[in-house]
């Protein structure tokens, strides 16, 4: 994946909800709302080391059910393929509209396009 930060978003959008309401918590606080270990320290009354135990564990359970998973994997290689589907398809359209003009090649392209954005919604869904 891109960078650490990244992954670990994923990884809190797939499994968050796994983690405890402090894991849950804390994890927002660091990576989503951009808050230093010490900030969010100041904010709960704990020391430094606390806060990074929880983040600490919290990454370590997502890690552990994405590697006897692989969702993420999966779904990141799923994303891939519908997009390739998508740009064969609207290539195919162009083509057809260019040289041939055929309407059963142009009905059968709108149909993958139609399927390919149902896939997109499913995924942002997730």
């Amino acid at each position: 994946m891109k960078n650490q930060t990244y992954r670990m978003t994923m990884l809190f959008d797939f499994y968050g909800e796994l983690l405890t309401e402090r894991q849950k918590e804390f994890f927002d606080l660091y990576y989503n709302e951009d808050l230093s270990l010490a900030e969010i320290a100041e904010n709960y009354g704990i020391s430094r080391q606390g806060v990074r135990d929880v983040i600490v564990r919290a990454e370590a359970a997502m890690t552990e059910v994405e590697d006897r998973t692989g969702i993420i994997r999966r779904f990141m290689r799923s994303r891939s393929a519908i997009q390739a589907i998508e740009e064969a398809a609207r290539d195919i359209g162009s083509v057809n509209t260019h040289q041939y003009d055929n309407e059963q090649i142009a009905s059968k392209v709108k149909d993958i396009l139609t399927a390919v954005d149902t896939l997109k919604e499913q995924d942002n869904g997730i």
